[in-house]
């Protein structure tokens, strides 16, 4: 678009974009994404029991969890216990040497911890580990 000024020259605007507001933006909304993304992978909170010895599982396994209100899942998807032993059949090509994880709530009683065991074992696995997490400080295992 042109214009004349004052002194009768012709002069054309500007028509730039001022593109610095938009990378204000994009670089929040980005921040917020990757603050946000980890919450969203972790799947099912799950307050496992406390011990002193721990191991870290280094490589994929299956992890079967039973959260506080006795729901269970496979992976991160929901599973019904009746259904639970043809699915691990399914997806576990050799029961006797490939382990399964069990995670469970610790105020879940143990009647439900032991019949979810019971239910892994007569789909013919029984390599099982229970995932626990380690003290935070010395004086914690002392309780």
């Amino acid at each position: 678009m042109a214009f004349t000024n004052n002194q009768g020259r012709t002069q054309s605007s500007l028509s730039e974009i001022n593109i610095t507001p938009f990378v204000d933006v994009v670089l929040v909304l980005l921040i917020i994404f990757m603050l946000t993304a980890p919450i969203i992978q972790s799947g099912i909170e799950v307050n496992v029991p406390h011990t002193q010895t721990v191991r870290e599982i280094t490589e994929p396994r299956l992890v079967l969890t039973m959260d506080r209100d006795q729901n269970v899942f496979l992976g991160s998807e929901t599973i019904k216990l009746a259904e639970l032993p043809k699915i691990l059949h399914d997806r576990v090509k050799d029961p006797e040497h490939h382990p399964i994880y069990l995670r469970c709530d610790e105020n879940v009683t143990f009647g439900a911890f032991a019949a979810l065991m019971d239910i892994v074992k007569q789909s013919g696995i029984t390599n099982i580990a229970i995932v626990t997490q380690p003290y935070q400080n010395k004086n914690a295992a002392t309780r």
